[in-house]
């Protein structure tokens, strides 16, 4: 399993999504990302962490990044997700767990953590949080925090 840290390029990747195409992350050079991996669609926490996005979704958006939440759920759950809760942030689908490996967030049994990347518009990881136990979320404001440490240290 991979590590990657603040100051370290992204790893680069592309998955099908509930969005138009594939989420490539090359093609959003440019602009700020924050990459939220979640351990699954319809789990208790990760219901609560999409729906606060969802209600802050006028704050999420005054954030100025594009936010994708990744998990190991195929695009069809991951569209009755956001179709039966009415989410707003899009989710891509990384099947084979090759996009957790990368940015290490694989744990033990193929398990995902939780886990929050924020990528500069150059490529540039500038914040990583990965939770040991998956039992709390970084919610609107948190990402708020994060983004402006991140785009302080760039």
């Amino acid at each position: 399993m991979a590590r990657v840290d603040v100051g370290d390029g992204a790893p680069e990747f592309s998955l099908p999504w509930t969005g138009e195409g594939e989420f490539d992350l090359a093609s959003r050079r440019g602009g700020w990302v924050v990459l939220a991996f979640y351990p699954g669609d319809f789990t208790a926490i990760c219901t609560k962490q999409f729906c606060n996005y969802r209600d802050g979704g006028e704050e999420l958006e005054g954030l100025e990044a594009e936010v994708v939440g990744i998990s190991p759920q195929d695009v069809d759950s991951h569209e009755r997700f956001i179709s039966e809760h009415g989410l707003t942030v899009p989710l891509a689908a990384d099947a084979d767990l090759a996009v957790a490996d990368a940015y290490g967030v694989k744990g033990p049994g193929g398990f995902v953590r939780r886990a929050i990347f924020i990528v500069d518009p150059g490529g540039t990881i500038r914040y990583r949080r990965i939770a040991l136990v998956g039992l709390g979320y970084e919610d609107v404001g948190d990402l708020r925090e994060a983004l402006g440490e991140a785009r302080a240290a760039a």
